[in-house]
């Protein structure tokens, strides 16, 4: 799991902007350089996961902010490893280890770090 100091409690974006069912990349600043998320949305419940392939260490999106999730999954662009999207866990292809979580809360309709 990635580590944000309590002080980086902000606001990452609006439920709203993540299509229910799909996933969106939030850009997040940190001391060290940033990262990219992605943020997955099953009705009111958002997971998100350091955007990178435990794989070959790519970004899963095939285009920048554009994601394939199909049947619970989302999958990785560049070599087809497949995770799910409630735990991160994966589930085939090349990966034999999940995606690194980063807990999110929904309050009052915005995506925020705690």
């Amino acid at each position: 799991m990635l580590e944000v100091s309590p002080s980086d409690h902000r606001a990452v974006c609006r439920l709203d902007e993540i299509p229910d069912g799909g996933a969106i990349a939030a850009e997040i600043d940190s001391s060290t350089g940033g990262f990219s998320l992605i943020l997955l949305r099953r009705g009111e419940q958002v997971f998100a996961y350091h955007n990178e392939c435990p794989h070959a260490g790519r970004r899963l999106d095939w285009s920048p902010g554009k994601f394939l999730v199909k049947d619970g999954a989302v999958i990785c662009a560049a070599h087809g490893a497949t995770f799910d999207i409630a735990s991160g866990a994966a589930l085939g292809g090349p990966c034999r280890s999940g995606l690194a979580a980063l807990p999110v809360q929904v309050r009052d309709g915005v995506v925020v770090l705690p």
